[in-house]
């Protein structure tokens, strides 16, 4: 199987869009092109691999990932239920990891979490929403938004990735603060998400650290 990196078409128009409205944008996209296509499953899958993603590498979330779906076959509210803390354990989840995914298994059997609800509500309400399960924060809800759901003005500004090529991007003394990032990015509406899809492939284009 081929893993030739796709550059992400849908990009290109609120990117040019950006570059117009960002001049520090705009020489950095004539430098690094286009990012990846990248996409997220909805759904209590894509949830619990978001979990799964928070302070770990990509590499090391793909490879949970890869080891929970051998244990479980598929990722379920009842698999993951059903999964002992040893088969956790092998599967390389933490223990908060593994009491946030059985959580939000708990949540959406009893109907706390509607998340087949989540495509029709308005972005600050899927926050709300997805919010009250244990072991999603901002950042969680932001990233669902943004690659679960393709919704185009949204800034994970917690990330810590994103405030690196921020600060590299702006040339600023320091890492900025999740204010400051939406502060930063607020001339970037209505075209966030694409904004921020970027900075991530800034961040990995430049070898920012």
């Amino acid at each position: 199987m081929s893993d030739k990196i796709i550059a992400d078409e849908s990009l290109r128009a609120p990117l040019e869009a950006l570059s117009k409205q960002d001049t520090d944008i705009a020489k950095a996209y004539l430098e690094c092109g286009l990012p990846p296509t990248r996409s997220q499953d909805a759904g209590f899958n894509g949830l619990v691999g978001m979990i799964i993603s928070q302070q770990v590498s990509v590499q090391s979330a793909k490879a949970i990932l890869g080891r929970l779906l051998t244990q479980v076959g598929e990722i379920t509210p009842e698999n993951i239920l059903a999964l002992d803390d040893e088969g956790m354990k092998a599967a390389g989840l933490s223990r908060p990891k593994q009491r946030y995914a059985r959580g939000l298994a708990e949540d959406v059997l009893a109907g706390r979490l509607q998340l087949g609800r989540l495509p029709d509500m308005p972005d600050d309400d899927v926050i709300d929403h997805l919010i009250q399960a244990k072991g999603i924060g901002r950042w969680t809800c932001e990233v669902y938004l943004l690659f679960a759901l393709k919704r185009p003005d949204v800034m994970p500004a917690a990330d810590l990735a994103l405030q690196e090529a921020m600060r590299h991007l702006k040339g600023l003394g320091g890492r900025p603060t999740s204010k400051e990032m939406y502060e930063l990015s607020e001339n970037w509406r209505p075209y966030r998400s694409a904004g921020a899809r970027f900075l991530w492939h800034y961040y990995r284009h430049a070898g920012i650290a």
